[in-house]
C-alpha cells in the first residue's frame, strides 16, 4: 500500500495506523501547492480531491478521506484492535468520535491555515474551536483513550488535528487532561515511528 501524505497534515492519521498495525506501506510525500508528489507526478492523477490522504491499494484503486481509510486499515487487521466489530455500539461509538473530529473540530480549524484571516473572524473561529476542545476535555476525564482504556482509530485521528494548536492561535492551557492526552498518545512507540518518519521529529 502507498500512502499520500503531507507531513503533519491530516495524512498521519492514517500514518499511525498503518504504524500501530505494523501493515506494510510506502509513503509518498505531497506538496499540496504544487499538487505534485516528491517524484513529479500530477498528485490529481491519483485523488482528483487535490488533498491527503490517499491510499493507493496493491489493486490501484485509491481510498481517500481520512476516517475511510483508517477504518478500512483496522479492518484488514482487527486483531490489532483498533476498532470493534461492526454492528456493536462499541464501533458506532468510535464512528462517533472519528465524525465528531471531522467535522467539528477539523474542518474548524482549518480557517486558522489560511492566509487574510481578519482579527474577529479568526477570534470567532478560535472560540468555536475552543467550545469543541472543551467537551473532548470532558469527555476524556477518567479515561486513557476516547472510548477507554484502548487506543483506537479515533484517538489517532484526534491526536492528529489537536496537534495542530501548536502551530495555531488555540491554547490548550485549559485543557489539561487533554494536554495529558497528547502526551500519552505521542509516547506511543507506532506514534513516535510515523512522527519520525514525516521527519516531524
Amino acid at each position: 500500500m502507498k500512502l499520500f501524505y503531507k507531513p503533519g497534515a491530516c495524512s498521519l492519521s492514517p500514518h499511525i495506523v498503518l504504524c500501530e498495525l505494523a501493515l506494510p506501506h510506502t509513503l509518498v510525500k505531497v506538496d499540496l501547492k504544487t499538487h505534485t508528489t516528491e517524484s513529479g507526478e500530477d498528485y490529481y492523477t491519483i485523488n482528483s480531491k487535490g488533498y491527503v490522504p490517499a491510499l493507493q491499494l496493491e489493486s490501484g484503486e485509491v481510498l481517500t478521506e481520512g476516517p475511510a481509510i483508517v477504518q478500512y486499515l483496522a479492518d484488514q487487521k482487527p486483531e490489532g484492535g483498533l476498532l470493534p466489530v461492526t454492528g456493536s455500539l462499541a464501533r458506532a461509538q468510535v464512528q462517533e468520535w472519528l465524525n465528531y473530529i471531522g467535522t467539528e473540530l477539523h474542518k474548524n480549524m482549518s480557517p486558522l491555515f489560511r492566509p487574510g484571516l481578519d482579527d474577529q473572524a479568526k477570534a470567532a473561529v478560535v472560540s468555536t474551536v475552543e467550545k469543541r476542545l472543551a467537551y473532548v476535555e470532558q469527555a476524556l476525564q477518567g479515561k486513557d483513550y476516547l472510548t477507554g482504556s484502548h487506543f483506537s482509530v479515533a484517538d489517532a485521528y484526534l491526536f492528529t488535528v489537536v496537534g495542530w494548536t501548536d502551530h495555531l492561535p488555540v491554547s490548550l492551557e485549559a485543557f489539561p487532561t487533554l494536554q495529558a492526552y497528547q502526551q500519552r498518545v505521542s509516547a506511543r512507540p507506532a506514534v513516535q515511528q510515523a512522527l519520525k518518519d514525516e521527519g516531524l521529529i
